[in-house]
């Protein structure tokens, strides 16, 4: 066995606040997640970089706000899209890269969804394996409610399902996928449980359409996405139960996250946040995040100190010996104080960017959040978070002393990363990748033997 802790980062998609039992649901069973809450910490105020995937996934992959590394936009979509000739930049320094240069084998398995052009996959970003979807899940083909179904075919094809750099299947059914993944996952494992190995488990769920093992449909007391949840839960249990199995589990850091807020429908709920995936309140950005280490990070314990999913890099780096580069800004700050020593006084996050696409319109400094922007509109909201989780109360007025300090740190924010909406490109911004000749993975082909022609389910998330 190693002396260096294996990593396993769970990261969901699409899963609110309100929708695990230790954060508050009463609709949706998570009985391993709340045990793994009581096993280490859980964050009260935990944010992705975005309220949307592609550019939250980047953001944690490289340490960096996805304005840093050119991934607020994806030549106009807000996302990255089947056949996009954008994805994230391969001079970029990721999590994997940085394991590997401690002795880490690592995998991914699920969602990747920065980039589908085989310069952006994860093999030529650190991983040793990938497994997975390269997008969302609403990007394959499927019943929508509006568009012919051969104009849609141009713009979603068959959903891939990649094993390492090469698609192996096209339309997999997506109800026991995640049966699949956590099968892989046993695999990966096994097989290096006498070496240090990096995890990162990304599932479908719970992004619209929403597709669970029919066990979990038939128990589900909140409907599919309730079952989705369960689904999720399950495989954390069945991960745990392996690590236990091979001996692993007192050496293993796992962490559990969601790659932006829920949309809050569909049974999801981000309460008692106000907003939703893809706005810059507070229910699109501030996700769970539960950290456990057995033996190493204190059981049962809440966290109210701001962090976010770009700490994770420096995080990982100081947890495994590993080391940032020096050559470029990166954002991630160590988390370490909070979670080994108990010595917060050391932590050095006190504030987060709330971006939405190439505009800056919020900003966090300790309990304080101002808005001055929502898409086209200008507003002017402040809010007291430590008393006003659910901004509320707009105290915008009753405090002009905090609102000029505020934006003069956004002042300074605009002027490092930019931002569209005051005509400012950034000091500090690099370049998104871009392929010379980018495809699609894949095309409808009414010959080819589907095992799922075309998914049921209209909704897209």
């Amino acid at each position: 066995m190693s002396n260096k802790p294996n990593i396993i980062l769970i990261n969901c998609d699409d899963l609110g606040y309100g929708d695990l039992g230790c954060y508050g649901s009463s609709v949706n069973k998570t009985p391993n997640i709340d045990f793994l809450a009581r096993e280490g910490m859980m964050f009260t105020d935990f944010y992705s970089a975005s309220p949307v995937c592609s550019p939250s996934r980047g953001a944690l992959m490289t340490g960096c706000y996805p304005k840093r590394i050119g991934f607020e936009s994806f030549d106009g979509d807000h996302v990255l899209f089947s056949g996009h000739a954008v994805g994230l930049n391969r001079s970029e320094f990721t999590i994997p890269q940085m394991l590997k240069e401690e002795g880490y084998t690592s995998m991914i398995i699920g969602k990747w969804h920065c980039g589908d052009q085989e310069e952006f996959l994860p093999l030529q970003h650190g991983f040793d394996r990938y497994y997975g979807l390269p997008y969302s899940n609403d990007m394959g083909r499927q019943r929508r409610k509006h568009g012919i179904q051969e104009e849609l075919d141009k713009r979603y094809p068959p959903l891939p399902l990649i094993y390492n750099n090469k698609v192996i299947q096209e339309q997999p059914d997506q109800g026991p996928l995640i049966e699949r993944y956590v099968e892989h996952a046993t695999m990966f494992i096994r097989e290096n449980n006498d070496k240090p190995f990096f995890l990162y488990f990304a599932p479908l769920q719970v992004h619209l359409p929403l597709y669970a093992p029919q066990r979990f449909v038939d128990e589900s007391q909140n409907g599919d996405f309730g079952a989705c949840v369960a689904a999720v839960d399950w495989a954390l249990g069945a991960m745990i139960q392996e690590l236990k199995d091979q001996g692993l589990y007192e050496n293993t850091l796992l962490i559990f996250t969601s790659d932006n807020g829920s949309r809050g429908d569909n049974g999801a709920s981000n309460a008692p946040l106000r907003g939703r995936k893809g706005f810059t309140y507070e229910g699109g950005m501030r996700v769970p995040c539960i950290m456990s280490w057995k033996g190493k990070i204190k059981g049962g314990r809440k966290c109210s100190n701001i962090a976010s999913n770009i700490d994770f890099l420096a995080t990982l780096a100081s947890i495994c010996g590993g080391e940032l580069p020096t050559d470029r800004i990166v954002d991630s700050v160590n988390m370490t104080p909070l979670l080994l020593k108990d010595q917060e006084k050391e932590y050095k996050r006190q504030t987060m960017l709330y971006y939405s696409r190439e505009n800056l319109e919020a900003v966090r400094v300790g309990k304080w959040k101002l808005h001055f922007r929502k898409r086209e509109n200008v507003i002017n909201e402040l809010y007291d978070l430590e008393n006003d989780i659910g901004e509320t109360k707009n105290v915008f007025d009753e405090n002009p002393g905090i609102v000029q300090q505020l934006q003069a740190y956004a002042k300074e924010c605009v002027k490092d990363l930019g931002d569209k909406a005051r005509d400012v490109k950034g000091e500090n911004v690099r370049e998104i990748g871009r392929a010379k000749n980018p495809k699609m993975l894949t095309t409808y082909n009414p010959d080819h033997p589907y095992i799922v022609a075309l998914y049921d389910k209209i909704e897209t998330g």
